[in-house]
């Protein structure tokens, strides 16, 4: 049986926003849909004695919380492979465990609770920085998430050769029939030497062309495996977390890559994609990629 997508629900605008953007993934990718809310409420009200037939009300909500999602998930795409649960256990938990058997978690950019001015919420977050496989944030403009740009847009760092951020963006790309809109960029050394060899000539052009030639290792692999995939390719002077949130205003989904480093407790996201889930216009892809012998969290 293939591995299901996974949302996560709570009830919150945001995560219904989620809720569509998960059905319509999982429509394009022919994947099942499974629809998760955890909740802990029998911690709190405790079991209910046999001899009575009361709910507590933390139940009755978390299930109807999964009932109307259901219900919504199939008046959008009602051929759909659909599952649903309700997991008496914290969000993060509950997700980053799913996430261990699942092609794609997606959650909202805000929880249902959280405060107002936050820009990303703390299970959203969590989740993203820990989980075994992809993670999609979904947030952005309608235009974005309608797919109306027709634009996947990757940033691509130094561990990028054909890594799963990379296949990742490919496909999604290809499976959207989308422009894949890959960013390599570079930036000229804070403190370099007069004398220095790059300082002979155009330093710009060099480190340019330099970064053209990475971005395109990059890619060879995966782009010989679909193409018929348009790219366009650019490399450009700035910090990529800056240049990629821009990009962003333009695309229907951001792709950017996370390395995980095996024992390491604590968040694991670099600033590219720490600054992505906080401001992009879009949803935001986080694609894992293990290398234990890093040492560095990410890009």
């Amino acid at each position: 049986m293939e591995s299901p997508l996974v949302v996560g629900v709570d009830g919150s605008d945001a995560s219904l926003t989620a809720l569509d953007w998960a059905v319509d993934e999982a429509v394009r990718h022919t994947l099942p849909l499974r629809i998760v809310h955890a909740s802990m409420w029998e911690r709190y009200e405790g079991v209910v004695p046999a001899w009575t037939t009361d709910r507590p009300a933390g139940q009755i909500l978390a299930e109807n919380i999964v009932g109307v999602a259901a219900e919504r998930a199939r008046l959008r795409a009602p051929d759909l492979d659909l599952a649903t649960d309700v997991l008496a256990e914290d969000a993060s938990t509950a997700l980053l465990r799913e996430g261990r058997e699942g092609t794609l978690l997606v959650v909202g950019s805000r929880g249902r609770g959280e405060f107002a001015d936050l820009l990303l919420g703390s299970v959203s977050l969590i989740v993203a920085a820990r989980a075994n496989c992809p993670v999609v944030v979904v947030r952005g403009d309608r235009h974005a998430l309608e797919a109306r740009h027709g634009r996947v847009l990757l940033g691509v760092g130094d561990h990028d050769v054909d890594s799963p951020a990379v296949r990742f963006a490919f496909r999604e790309a290809e499976v959207r029939d989308a422009e894949l809109d890959v960013v390599r960029t570079w930036r000229r050394p804070a403190h370099e030497p007069v004398d220095h060899l790059l300082m002979t000539g155009d330093g710009g052009a060099h480190l340019a062309e330099r970064s053209a030639e990475l971005l395109d290792k990059a890619l060879e692999a995966a782009a010989s495996q679909h193409p018929g995939v348009h790219l366009r390719r650019t490399t450009s002077e700035g910090s990529a977390h800056r240049v990629l949130t821009e990009r962003s205003a333009a695309a229907d989904l951001l792709v950017v890559g996370a390395r995980r480093r095996d024992r390491l407790v604590g968040l694991e996201l670099g600033r590219v994609a720490h600054r992505a889930l906080h401001h992009a216009s879009c949803p935001v892809a986080v694609v894992p990629q293990r290398n234990p012998d890093t040492t560095e969290g990410g890009r």
